[in-house]
């Protein structure tokens, strides 16, 4: 068994995680950065395929542990992402906000440059938008437990 520390790592955002055990990989969470210092490395191909990830596991729907996921998707991953049922409905409202607030930032920064007549370090378009939140919602399995009941997670 390996894992992969892939973000939230000397820094409280970001959280990523890959898991390999028995010929699988899973992502836990795919989270977006948010500390000013670390928010490129949203914008960094993921370390690991997502094409070759066979599924992901979203732990809680707060934007550092689920705000990448639209782009994992438009990147090639189509595995399933399991969660609770109440963290499937969170997680969506929480990717659509920030895909709105992407979009939006977005064409502020184009505007911005254009007008100073000068570029960024990344190009001014979101990191994902609406239409692959559309995309990332049907790959969810919302699941009651994540264990039996009774059975220890040890």
């Amino acid at each position: 068994m390996k894992i992969h520390f892939l973000g939230a790592n000397r820094q409280v955002t970001g959280s990523r995680y890959c898991l390999e055990a028995g010929g699988k990989q899973v992502m836990i969470d795919c989270g977006m950065f948010q500390e000013r210092q670390f928010v490129s490395r949203n914008w960094e191909v993921n370390p690991i395929p997502p094409n070759t990830l066979d599924a992901l596991v979203l732990t809680h729907a707060h934007l550092d542990h689920c705000g990448l996921i639209p782009r994992l998707v438009s990147n090639g991953f189509g595995g399933t992402i399991y969660s609770t049922r109440p963290t499937v409905d969170l997680a969506e409202v929480i990717m659509r906000d920030s895909a709105k607030i992407q979009e939006e930032d977005a064409a502020y920064k184009k505007k911005r440059h254009e007008r100073d007549g000068r570029k960024g370090k990344h190009p001014p378009a979101a990191l994902y938008n609406g239409t692959d939140v559309d995309q990332t919602m049907p790959l969810f399995q919302g699941c009651l437990r994540l264990r039996p009941p009774g059975q220890s997670v040890w």
